[in-house]
């Protein structure tokens, strides 16, 4: 049987940062920028548009969907996502790819 993860990965940073933000519930797309800004201090530099392209692409090939926003949401135009089981898996997949390449990159001694 094959891996149904493998056609996706590796993820680029900001599909896995996405799917990061998403695994631990529902969020919007403001939300989801604030949380990726906040854990990687800026360095990915990553703008709203590009953002919701990738969000876009991730829910076109079924790793996200759009959600009914929670009912104490106060600004109804905010679009709300949730990761879906085949996305957990794929963010799954990558998590293991990388850290295999931490456990090498130890290995090599250029961590600590």
């Amino acid at each position: 049987m094959s891996d149904p993860t493998a056609p996706y990965l590796p993820l680029t940073p900001v599909a896995f940062e996405i799917l990061l933000c998403l695994a631990t519930g529902e969020k919007h797309g403001y939300a989801i920028l604030r949380e990726i800004e906040q854990r990687t201090e800026g360095r990915l530099g990553l703008h709203a548009g590009s953002l919701y392209r990738a969000m876009a692409r991730l829910v076109e090939e079924g790793l996200l969907v759009t959600v009914e926003a929670p009912a104490d949401e106060l600004d109804r135009r905010r679009r709300y996502y949730a990761v879906t089981d085949l996305g957990r898996a794929v963010a799954r997949a990558e998590a293991l790819r990388l850290r295999t390449q931490l456990e090498a990159a130890r290995g090599a001694e250029l961590l600590g």
